[in-house]
Parts: C-alpha cells; structure tokens; sequence
C-alpha cells in the first residue's frame, strides 16, 4: 500500500487547501492525511473515486459537498452541513457534528460518534439505487428530517438515560418518504403532524442491524449492548403532507 500524502493545514486559507488536495488526487494519491485543519470550509467537496483522506482537527461547513465515493475520517468534531448533497462516499466523525448534516444528500453514509444538531436529513433523499443513511451515537435536535423524502436516519441516544427523549421538537415535519429508527421513546408533541409512531418489525430490525454492524466496527461499540434498548420508527402516514393547501 502506498504512503498517505501529508498536508499540514496550519494557517492555509481554504481555497488554497481544497487546491492543494484536488492536486494530490490528479497526481494519483488515494490516501491523504490532513494536520492540524482548522475551520477550513468545502473539503473533499466535488471530490470523486476510490480516495481515502484522514482529517485531524475540526473541518469547517459544507465537508464533502456533492461528494461522490471517497471515504473521510474525522477525528474531532465536524461543522454545519456535512455531506450537503453528498452522492455516495462515508463520512466517520469521532466527534459531534453540527446542523443540517446531510442536506439534500442523496446517497453514502454519515457515521457521528456523538450529538448532532438541529434539521438534520433536511430534504435527504434515495435516487435510483443510491440509499442515503445518517447515524448519530448521541442526541438531535428539533427538526430531525425535516422534509425527508428518502434514506435513513438512526439516532442511538448512548450517553442518555433510559425513557428521556434523544431527539428534539418538530421531528419529521413535512418528511413525506424515508425512515427514522430511534433508540429509546419520543412523544407525540414532539412529532411533526406528517408522521407516527411504530414498532419495528422483522424486516426493521434486519435493517438496523445491518447498519449498526458497520457502525459499531467503525467506532468500537457493542451492538449486542445497543440493541438491548428498544428502537421505535418514524414513517410519514401520507406522500403528499400538503396537498389540501393546494387542492381547490
């Protein structure tokens, strides 16, 4: 295996290491290791192929914008919209990541080892054979899948107590396809009005623990440990969530 490219980040401007790490890639590296990133916005956006990058430090908003197959690993936390219409790759963050993770994503998975933050998911969606998945080890915050039309979101809720609810206010507002899979309880007040409340059947708990088995790998978690807490799902019960204000 090929050593990875180093780039220190200290003090470069973002323009400049999007650059440079562009030009890494159309020399032929695969595995780039970035040092000591600091806010830096848009890296990995547009990026494309079989790419492996290591980030150390905080990566700044929009990491992985319309990214399109590589693999990042995050080693502290991440900013705002992670993944922003990302169409395939996966995104690791040991850390918490801000709001409006996965906006509009269509494809890929973002792994989150802690919290994230408010709409989250918002406007994700599954196109053709691209299925996009969201998991956060910790808590959300209002507005989890807002808009949603596809994919999946898991929130684990690990670090919380037993019957306290792990995600916010307005959860699934206007979500009108795709599912929420929630470790623990959520009350009716905190849903929006296009969605309910179900148990998982058979072919739900496949699903989880399919994804929970990567998900565990990657962070070194017990699944059998996070399975011990029942999961609820939230479906929309309608495709069209809107469609009487428009009717005449």
């Amino acid at each position: 295996m090929d050593a990875a490219m180093r780039i220190d980040a200290k003090g470069m401007h973002y323009k400049e290491l999007n650059e440079t790490i562009h030009k890494a890639v159309s020399d032929g590296h695969t595995r780039i290791v970035l040092e000591n990133v600091n806010g830096q916005r848009y890296i990995a956006a547009g990026l494309a192929g079989n790419i492996r990058i290591k980030i150390n430090g905080i990566p700044g908003n929009d990491m992985a914008a319309f990214m399109d197959g590589p693999i990042l690993e995050v080693s502290e936390n991440a900013q705002d919209g992670t993944g922003n219409t990302m169409n395939s790759g996966k995104i690791i963050i040991s850390g918490n990541a801000g709001d409006i993770i996965g906006h509009s994503m269509r494809g890929g998975k973002i792994f989150i080892k802690g919290d994230v933050g408010y709409r989250v998911g918002i406007h994700m969606k599954a196109y053709q054979e691209l299925y996009p998945v969201i998991i956060a080890g910790g808590c959300a915050q209002d507005f989890l899948g807002e808009y949603m039309a596809g994919g999946l979101i898991i929130i684990l809720g690990l670090n919380s107590e037993e019957n306290v609810p792990i995600v916010g206010n307005f959860c699934g507002t206007g979500m009108h396809g795709g599912i929420i899979y929630i470790r623990g309880r959520v009350e009716d007040f905190q849903l929006g009005k296009e969605v309910k409340v179900f148990d998982l059947n058979e072919k739900d708990m496949e699903n989880l623990k399919n994804y929970l088995r990567e998900y565990s790998a990657d962070f070194s978690l017990d699944m059998e440990g996070i399975l011990k807490r029942p999961f609820c799902k939230l479906i929309p019960y309608t495709h069209r969530p809107y469609g009487k204000l428009y009717a005449y």
